[in-house]
């Protein structure tokens, strides 16, 4: 998988902008017209006496209302209205400009599929109930509606346009929610799946550690047998290694193995434990990321299960270093400790850009880790770069 490339370049614009780009235009158009300038449509109506107080407010109401957009949608969609609301009266225009309630088409449009379905058609009944109360505040004010020239039907018509207008920028917004709902829903089903994909990996794996145990048990009790009358001493030995055996048998039972999910793209690397660390390090490293090896404590074998499994998670960690860090080196430390196995993988890349609730690789680790009944964390970290710590139980007297 490669590396998490950026964001298209339209959805790096924010919703604001989007917004306010149209409105801005649209407001600016409107007041050259009453200038009569070359190429402008004349209005029939002079603008208001206060008009200009009211196009200096709104031009406030509306640009503050794009720049909250993200933060606040429905307080935001409402100073848009009212800068709209505001600009239109004081130009005296016969119902809202094109440009300007395209503006707002774009604000319903996001808020249906940024929000839940409430909120969502709360904004759309908000763009719509605008249109008549800004007729109603004409009619109030003694203002006519239509044009001297005009039957009235024309002004009707762009009313209902306008409000078709809302309905069908909120059914696109809907619909993008709609598909983004879905999208996680498959997303959660696959997850689920990786996970049971993995239970099933380890129910593999265990099969040959469990079976060589189980062989050596009845080989170890046949001996006994033979020997019970015969050969005490030899007896009991033999007994003493079956019970050992069973013991470290059940311990291996009561932690999971989940090996490492390769992806289908790259060819799946096979190692025995963390005796192949430093073929590990030796293959990323001539990839083209620099894996430092660090060890601490007195290196002993461990039990297959832990053996292998910290293996599968360094392997991870460091795999996750290639494709997503955008960095050159990366660090793993091996802490043996009396009774536990400490890992950590670290690197200075762009660990505050990676989201750590998403992928299946860190998914796939923590749930490796908590069968194993160790501890798991994987954050970004202060300083930079990502660090992934596990802490795996490994009582030194479980070695062989």
């Amino acid at each position: 998988m490669p590396a998490t490339p950026p964001l298209p370049l339209l959805k790096r614009v924010p919703p604001g902008a989007w917004t306010g780009v149209p409105w801005t235009y649209g407001t600016l158009l409107a007041i050259r017209a009453f200038f009569h300038l070359p190429y402008m449509p004349t209005d029939p109506f002079p603008p208001a006496p206060d008009g200009w107080v009211l196009i200096a407010a709104g031009s406030v109401l509306a640009p503050a209302g794009c720049v909250l957009l993200r933060r606040r949608p429905l307080p935001a969609l409402g100073l848009l209205l009212a800068g709209t609301y505001a600009v239109t009266l004081g130009l005296n225009g016969l119902t809202l400009g094109l440009i300007h309630y395209v503006a707002i088409d774009i604000a319903v449009s996001w808020i249906a599929a940024s929000s839940d379905r409430l909120r969502s058609l709360t904004a759309l009944v908000l763009a719509v109930a605008v249109l008549p109360v800004y007729e109603l505040t004409r009619t109030g004010l003694g203002r006519p509606l239509v044009a001297l020239h005009d039957t009235g039907r024309g002004d009707w018509q762009s009313w209902s346009a306008l409000a078709l207008s809302a309905v069908v920028a909120w059914l696109i917004g809907n619909s993008v929610r709609q598909n983004r709902a879905y999208t996680e829903r498959l997303t959660t089903q696959a997850a689920t799946q990786a996970v049971t994909a993995e239970r099933l990996r380890i129910a593999r794996e265990m099969h040959d550690t469990v079976a060589h145990s189980i062989g050596i048990i009845a080989l170890q009790a046949g001996a006994a047998a033979r020997v019970t009358t015969t050969q005490p001493e030899a007896a009991r030995e033999a007994m003493r290694a079956v019970e050992r055996e069973g013991r470290e048998t059940l311990a291996g039972l009561r932690r999971m193995l989940v090996a490492l999910r390769a992806a289908d793209s790259e060819p799946p690397v096979v190692a025995a434990g963390l005796g192949d660390i430093d073929r590990l390090a030796a293959t990323t490293t001539a990839a083209g990321v620099r894996v430092e090896v660090r060890r601490r404590g007195e290196p002993r074998q461990l039990p297959p299960d832990i053996d292998l499994s910290a293996f599968r998670i360094v392997q991870e960690s460091v795999t996750n270093v290639v494709r997503h860090a955008g960095t050159r080196a990366c660090r793993v430390t091996l802490d043996y400790r009396e009774d536990e196995l400490a890992l950590e993988v670290t690197d200075d890349g762009r660990g505050h850009e990676i989201g750590i609730g998403t992928g299946f690789g860190l998914a796939g680790m923590r749930e490796r880790v908590a069968l194993l009944h160790g501890e798991f964390t994987a954050a970004p970290r202060p300083e930079g770069g990502f660090r992934v710590a596990v802490r795996l139980p490994a009582p030194a007297t479980a070695a062989r």
